[in-house]
């Protein structure tokens, strides 16, 4: 039996990934997994958000952990065919407060093998204030400046993928999503991508 699919769904605060996770839910089967975002998971679970260096250090490193953890949980179950991530490990690296070199030192990793893990990386652009970036999400705390440069370096962070794709920005976030949705079918199972293709004609 082969591994399942592993897509990544990244981009920086306010990209709108939460909206487009949240449709996608309501397309697929049982075949395809979408996992929780693993900030979202340590932050609302209670883990301490600091902000000096050694604080942030420490809540990426264990991101990091927690993601590939949830990674490998949803690997070992034969039911699922894709497996869908709010965000990847390499994520990590656009919040981490050092040079990259010592991001793979600490967790001992290297970039080759994180790019290696993931099929596809589908990056969702921040917008801009005219274009609808917002606060809305309890754990988002960057301006739409801050947002911004997250955002650039996540497009770093991911180099080198090769099928990386990017999700640019629109007055009517419903054709953002569309696209976001189009691109992620595309690696699902047959049975789903068949069912969320009618389903995304019936709208």
């Amino acid at each position: 039996m082969s591994d399942p699919k592993l897509v990544v769904l990244t981009g920086g605060p306010g990209a709108g990934k939460t909206a487009v996770l949240e449709m996608l839910r309501r397309l697929v089967c049982a075949h395809v997994c979408i996992l929780p975002e693993a900030a979202g998971v340590l932050f609302t679970g209670g883990f301490t958000r600091g902000s000096n260096m050694e604080q942030v250090k420490a809540a990426q490193r264990a991101i990091y952990h927690v993601q590939r953890e949830l990674e490998n949980i949803a690997i070992a179950n034969d039911q699922f065919k894709t497996i869908v991530c709010d965000r990847g490990t390499l994520d990590g690296l656009a919040y981490w407060p050092n040079h990259d070199e010592s991001f793979f030192k600490e967790l001992g990793i290297s970039r080759e093998q994180e790019l290696a893990r993931y099929d596809k990386v589908i990056h969702l652009r921040t917008p801009t204030l005219k274009l609808g970036y917002n606060k809305q999400n309890p754990n988002r705390t960057e301006t739409a400046e801050q947002a911004s440069k997250i955002d650039e370096r996540i497009v770093n962070a991911w180099s080198g993928h090769p099928n990386r794709h990017y999700v640019n920005n629109s007055h009517d976030f419903f054709e953002k999503a569309h696209v976001a949705l189009e691109l992620v079918i595309k690696e699902l199972p047959q049975c789903c991508s068949e069912r969320a293709l009618l389903s995304e004609l019936a709208r």
